[in-house]
């Protein structure tokens, strides 16, 4: 199942979860983007989101408003809907109303192939450019494609030659024990000084891997990423 947390208030682009894509509602645009994968879900601590996800008739899970992260929400919206131990959950984020059907089909797919992974997730080759940007997410992966650490910093920092950076997309892969062992571990110290809530498993000692994939898509944090979001996808 795909389940995409969609918190309503956000510090850098209040109410953007809502912003016009197309003429649907960012977090509508996302779901149906992916509805040909799997069945979905949208997890909320808003009422508002709630009717609006029914009036086009997607399923949405009415959750706490305490949570810290997104992938808090979905252990709650995935013990309201009662889903088994070995069920594949796919974490999708509501600011990805691009992410292509093929990059999540990928991705489940990884999942259910790999069984030493504690959970999954995609990433990008990225300009240096856009490496540089604090609002991309970064990930450096070993040479079993296992993710090494993640970073709003530029890393590799490139002191020597280095053309490969890797932009980290936004979503992730379970099954549903893990996603539960996850949520059970407490917040960690990277976790709180990146603000990125997947170096709680690295620090923990949990194994993420990591997909390579191509995408045009990018997680929309400001009004400026949707304007430029928009224009892309426009040409």
């Amino acid at each position: 199942m795909i389940i995409i947390p969609a918190r309503m208030e956000s510090s850098r682009f209040p109410k953007k979860i809502l912003a016009d894509i197309f003429g649907l509602p960012m977090v509508i645009a996302t779901a149906k983007r992916v509805e040909g994968v799997d069945s979905v879900a949208i997890a909320t601590d808003s009422s508002e989101v709630v009717d609006i996800a029914e009036s086009f008739g997607i399923k949405a899970v009415l959750t706490s408003d305490k949570h810290q992260s997104g992938t808090d929400r979905i252990d709650e919206a995935a013990s309201i809907l009662g889903l088994g131990d070995d069920e594949i959950i796919i974490n999708l984020q509501a600011d990805e109303p691009f992410i292509e059907e093929e990059v999540v089909k990928s991705l489940r797919k990884k999942v259910e192939e790999d069984r030493e992974a504690f959970m999954t997730s995609c990433y990008k080759r990225i300009s240096l450019k856009s490496a540089e940007d604090p609002n991309h997410v970064k990930v450096v992966v070993d040479s079993n494609g296992y993710a090494l650490y993640f970073s709003r910093s530029l890393i590799p920092y490139p002191r020597g030659e280095c053309s490969d950076f890797y932009g980290h997309l936004g979503l992730y892969g379970f099954r549903r024990k893990d996603l539960k062992a996850f949520c059970s571990l407490p917040a960690s110290k990277l976790e709180r000084v990146e603000k990125l809530e997947q170096l709680r498993a690295l620090e923990n000692g949990k194994k993420i891997a990591m997909l390579e994939v191509e995408s045009e898509s990018f997680g929309i944090d400001t009004p400026e990423d949707l304007e430029r979001a928009l224009r892309k996808h426009t040409i």
